[in-house]
């Protein structure tokens, strides 16, 4: 498996999402990921499913919604029906996360569960028969242009260990410095957003992350 580059939306202009997002699809973009915030999980606020929805027209590139809210269930069916093809909720926000995942498959979406720094890997064991991605936050959640914290590293390779077939996506602090070690722990799917606001374009951008992944296949 080749890796794949994530592009979060969260360090674009607010004013205007639609072109930056053209640019990441044109770009070698394999997933648009949307960080959804709620005020309360987390202190931002940002968008919500009508966002997705304009977005997905920009292009056939697929697109994620990062729910870092409360009570993700309850918008499931909006971010569905806006044509988000994967939906990611928090472990930390929810009592039933299993019901949960066999929803959204029920529902013709892949099921992401995310876990904050705090969160041992071995909280996701229970559910590694009815998720599609496990999100390994790299930073705290809520705020793009955080350093990598290392030891959410481990978190990665332990996962790998428990599903050695299971989709890993890294969000937070991720460059071409960064992404190397997460990726030899097992990682395949990697957020960058800040970095990709600071390069050369968003293309160079993407190439640049996927190169310094070097050689290695999963």
């Amino acid at each position: 498996m080749s890796p794949r580059i994530c592009p979060s939306i969260l360090s674009c202009d607010p004013g205007g999402y639609a072109d930056p997002t053209l640019l990441m699809m044109r770009g070698g973009a394999d997933i648009i990921h949307l960080d959804v915030m709620d005020g309360q999980f987390v202190p931002p606020i940002t968008f919500g499913a009508d966002l997705a929805k304009s977005l997905s027209r920009q292009g056939d590139t697929p697109i994620e919604a990062h729910l870092m809210t409360l009570t993700p269930q309850a918008h499931f069916r909006a971010f569905t029906d806006a044509g988000c093809t994967r939906i990611i909720f928090h472990i930390e926000t929810v009592a039933h996360a299993h019901r949960y995942c066999q929803q959204l498959r029920e529902m013709g979406v892949e099921a992401g569960v995310a876990i904050n720094p705090s969160t041992p890997a071995s909280a996701l064991e229970p559910l590694l028969d009815v998720m599609d991605l496990a999100l390994v936050m790299t930073v705290n959640p809520g705020w793009g242009g955080q350093k990598l914290i290392g030891t959410c590293v481990d978190k990665v390779r332990a996962i790998r260990a428990m599903a050695p077939d299971l989709a890993i996506q890294v969000d937070g602090g991720i460059d071409p410095s960064t992404i190397g070690p997460v990726w030899d722990a097992g990682a395949t799917d990697f957020v960058a957003g800040s970095y990709l606001m600071r390069a050369p374009s968003i293309s160079e951008g993407i190439q640049e992350l996927k190169s310094a992944c070097g050689s290695k296949s999963l």
